[in-house]
């Protein structure tokens, strides 16, 4: 589900301006323009940031994608080791809800998820193609 890109984690105000003045307004907007590390390079230099920002950038948006996924689950998914969608299809649900309720010690979210929702994520997340390239 594509957000505004506002609600990027991390993204301050100046570049999602910057970014909105390129056509780019959605998360998932962002995330087909910053598949590539090429890609990524070119939205780094013309907002002033380095490429591996823009990376974790991208690599939030992809989170973001999963239903029910918004942009503190994607920051605390992000804190708990999870990358990207193509990642998260992979874990164990008891295993991450462990390690997202050790990463919340920074306190991302109030209400930490439960496993059947976790799961319902995995599940959704299976249903997506890849989209970022290293």
């Amino acid at each position: 589900m594509p957000y505004p890109i506002a609600e990027i984690p991390g993204m301050g105000t100046d570049v999602a301006a910057i970014l909105k003045k390129e056509g780019i307004r959605t998360t998932l907007g962002f995330l087909r323009a910053a598949k590539t590390p090429k890609q990524r390079l070119k939205i780094a230099e013309k907002t002033g940031t380095d490429a591996k920002r823009v990376l974790y950038w991208a690599t939030a948006c992809d989170r973001m994608r999963v239903k029910g996924i918004g942009s503190e689950y994607a920051e605390l998914l992000g804190a708990a080791g999870v990358k990207t969608v193509n990642d998260l299809q992979f874990r164990n649900p008891r295993h991450l809800v462990e390690r997202m309720q050790k990463a919340n010690k920074d306190k991302h979210v109030r209400l930490l998820p439960k496993e059947k929702t976790v799961e319902r994520w995995i599940e959704n997340a299976r249903k997506l193609l890849p989209l970022i390239r290293y």
